[in-house]
C-alpha cells in the first residue's frame, strides 16, 4: 500500500519553459546557452550550483566572467525563473488533498537558490511558500546530490524511514524513474503536457 508520495518539482508540480530560460541566458549575454542549459540536469558551473558545490553568490560571479559584465544576483534569478512557466492550481490542490487523506508528500527535486527563493516567497500566486504544501522536501543544493543519483534516493529511504515498495515517485525524467524503479520505488513518468494527478489518481485506485 502507498503511504508515500514524492515529487519533482519542474515538469511535474511546476511546468517548464525551456525556450524562455534559454532566451533570458541568452539576454544575459551568455551566447551558448541552448548549449549549456538542460531540463533534467546541469552541467559545468550550472550543475555545480544545483549540487552544492557552489553558492548562488559564486554562481553569479562566474556567470559575470562568461557574459564579460558584472551581473547581479536578481539578474540571475531573473534568469533561471525563465524555467518557470506556472503552477497549476489544481496541483496544488491535488497535493493538499494527498495530505488531507494521510499521505506523506516529499518534495525530491533537483534545483537551486534561486529558484528556491522564488518559492519560498509566492509558490502558489497568493504569496504561500513552496513549504506550506509538502510534509518534507529535498533538494540536490543541501544535500550535494542531484538525481539520478541513486544515492539522491537512498537517503530519502533512509531520513524517512520508509520503505520503497510503499512510496510512489513522480518524476518527468525517464533517467530519474529507472533511478529510482532500481531501489524498488514504484514510478510514474508523466509525459510533456500530460496531467500527472490523473495518473496518480488512477495508480491508487489499483
Amino acid at each position: 500500500m502507498i503511504k508515500n508520495i514524492l515529487l519533482d518539482l519542474g515538469g511535474v508540480i511546476m511546468r517548464i519553459n525551456d525556450g524562455e530560460a534559454t532566451r533570458r541566458f541568452e539576454k544575459l549575454g551568455l551566447s551558448d546557452a541552448g548549449k549549456r542549459l538542460n531540463s533534467y540536469v546541469q552541467s559545468g558551473f550550472f550543475g555545480d550550483l544545483e549540487e552544492g558545490k557552489i553558492t548562488d553568490e559564486e554562481f553569479c560571479k562566474l556567470l559575470s566572467v562568461e557574459v564579460g559584465r558584472k551581473l547581479t544576483w536578481d539578474e540571475c534569478q531573473w534568469a533561471w525563473l525563465g524555467y518557470r512557466k506556472d503552477v497549476p492550481q489544481h496541483y496544488l490542490d491535488f497535493i493538499s488533498q494527498l495530505r488531507l487523506k494521510g499521505y506523506r508528500v516529499i518534495l525530491a527535486s533537483n534545483t537551486n537558490q534561486f529558484m528556491q527563493k522564488w518559492a519560498e516567497s509566492d509558490f502558489d500566486g497568493k504569496g504561500g511558500s513552496i513549504a506550506d504544501y509538502f510534509d518534507a522536501m529535498y533538494r540536490s543544493y543541501e544535500w550535494g546530490l542531484m538525481k539520478p543519483d541513486k544515492m539522491f534516493f537512498r537517503n530519502i529511504l533512509m531520513k524517512e524511514v520508509i520503505r520503497p515498495e510503499e512510496t510512489l515517485f513522480v518524476d518527468d525524467s525517464p533517467r530519474n524513474i529507472t533511478a529510482a524503479s532500481d531501489l524498488g520505488i514504484l514510478s510514474l513518468c508523466p509525459q510533456k503536457k500530460e496531467d500527472w494527478t490523473v495518473m496518480v489518481r488512477k495508480f491508487l485506485k489499483r
